[in-house]
């Protein structure tokens, strides 16, 4: 069988874009509402606000290291590259976590929320059907997976226009102002909660970086991917802070009769059965949407550590003859989400975020490394660019990884244990680095 050693370009700047905020999954603000809420003392837009400026500084470094390494493999290559291939290393391992488990929760997700609308259907046939129907398009290719979150995006935005048309007008009816501060300030809050809030916020955002895996299947990518980081963030960022303004002038009470369905609530609240409808339809699709996305990234990261060689090369480094697509990966990713049927979402979402803050920390000292170390640039934009702005990202990040739950903390420390045995069996006690990669980018960047 013929050997494929490269991907196919295929995608623009819209494609990229509705992938990232396919991964993103726009509905989740909904799905998470009561609780930012709850913890912000009812400034749920502040928190959102907040968190979006900080993703913002992890975006923009994500931009700026595209530019530089122009090849898939996101942060573990970005940091291999910059920092160190020891360290490089242990960030890929670190955001292995959040790739090939966050599908698994997003699936769970799904399942849970149609096993309340379906009872007397049971949660483990719903996981399965999210993970075969998401393999199967993944095994196809990037383009059709992308075309389809395409048209699922367009029904999630469709769904959130109209949770945003129904709420002013429930809040016209009843002579209520669309304009207030409210969500933002109120005397009865304080800084410390808009923090507390923001920090769970930013899992909102868990996925904006997802799309440098696709680097190597987009067309012109360093002019588009840096352009479609910060777009997503931006987008997705407002998307939030308009629901949960719009929300919290529907339902000022910071009380709910259920937390988890609080979006359900005001839901039901504006439009009736018929909405409520509408938007649990809105929610499945986000779910499936992301967890598309989700599974596609995962596999192109596997494929990038296998490529150097830092994991079997034989099989994370295949690639379909026909497709260009590394099957092999893809079905891993499909077999891993297995474990949902056993697992919590609280347990498989808590391997997550471990890895998403700790890659989000090194990538924006990855910028100051490349850029101002090594390059040596020292213009005013580059003091800007490429040392506060990252050292802003890097230190609100590095401040939301150690604000993580306890049992986050300990399952990301057991798991870097692991990869530094596995590293140090792999480099000889760390006397030699791990392999290096062997190709070329497509644009002629020797990384």
């Amino acid at each position: 069988m013929e050997r494929v050693s490269s991907l196919r370009r295929t995608l623009r700047l819209p494609q990229v874009v509705f992938f990232g905020l396919a991964y993103l999954a726009p509905m989740v603000v909904f799905a998470i509402y009561g609780t930012i809420v709850e913890t912000s003392k009812g400034l749920a837009a502040s928190s959102y606000l907040v968190a979006m400026i900080a993703m913002m500084f992890t975006a923009l470094s994500y931009g700026e290291m595209v530019k530089a390494y122009p090849v898939s493999g996101s942060s573990y290559t970005y940091t291999r590259r910059s920092l160190n291939a020891h360290i490089g290393f242990m960030v890929g391992w670190a955001i292995l976590l959040d790739y090939v488990f966050i599908p698994m929760a997003i699936w769970l997700i799904g399942a849970s929320y149609l096993s309340a609308a379906f009872p007397h259907v049971p949660v483990w046939l719903w996981v399965l059907t999210f993970i075969v129907v998401t393999t199967t398009i993944n095994l196809f290719g990037i383009e059709l997976g992308a075309n389809i979150n395409l048209l699922m995006m367009m029904f999630q935005l469709l769904v959130i226009v109209l949770f945003l048309a129904l709420s002013l007008v429930h809040l016209a009816h009843g002579g209520r102002s669309w304009f207030s501060l409210r969500p933002f300030y109120a005397r009865s809050g304080s800084f410390s909660a808009v923090l507390a809030g923001a920090s769970i916020a930013c899992y909102s955002f868990l996925g904006f970086d997802a799309i440098t895996t696709l680097t190597e299947e987009t067309l012109e990518p360093k002019r588009t991917l840096p352009k479609a980081i910060l777009l997503v963030a931006f987008v997705g960022g407002v998307i939030f802070v308009a629901a949960s303004y719009v929300g919290q002038l529907v339902h000022p009470s910071l009380t709910f009769h259920q937390v988890d369905a609080a979006a359900f609530e005001i839901a039901r609240a504006i439009g009736g059965t018929l909405f409520s409808a509408v938007f649990l339809a809105g929610i499945i699709v986000a779910q499936f949407a992301s967890g598309l996305s989700a599974q596609a990234s995962a596999a192109r990261l596997l494929y990038a550590m296998g490529r150097d060689a830092v994991l079997p090369k034989r099989i994370f480094a295949y690639l379909h003859p026909r497709y260009r697509t590394p099957i092999l990966n893809v079905l891993l990713i499909g077999a891993v989400a297995m474990m949902a049927l056993w697992m919590s979402v609280e347990t498989s979402t808590s391997f997550i975020n471990f890895g998403a803050f700790s890659a989000f920390t090194l990538v924006n000292l990855s910028v100051i490394a490349h850029y101002i170390v090594r390059q040596c640039r020292r213009t005013l934009r580059d003091w800007l660019i490429h040392l506060l702005c990252p050292l802003c990202g890097a230190a609100f990040d590095f401040w939301l990884l150690l604000n993580l739950d306890k049992d986050a903390l300990r399952l990301g420390a057991a798991w870097t244990v692991m990869g530094l045995i596995y590293l140090a069996v792999m480099t000889k006690g760390f006397q030699q680095a791990p392999p290096e990669l062997s190709l070329d980018s497509p644009d002629g960047v020797s990384v």
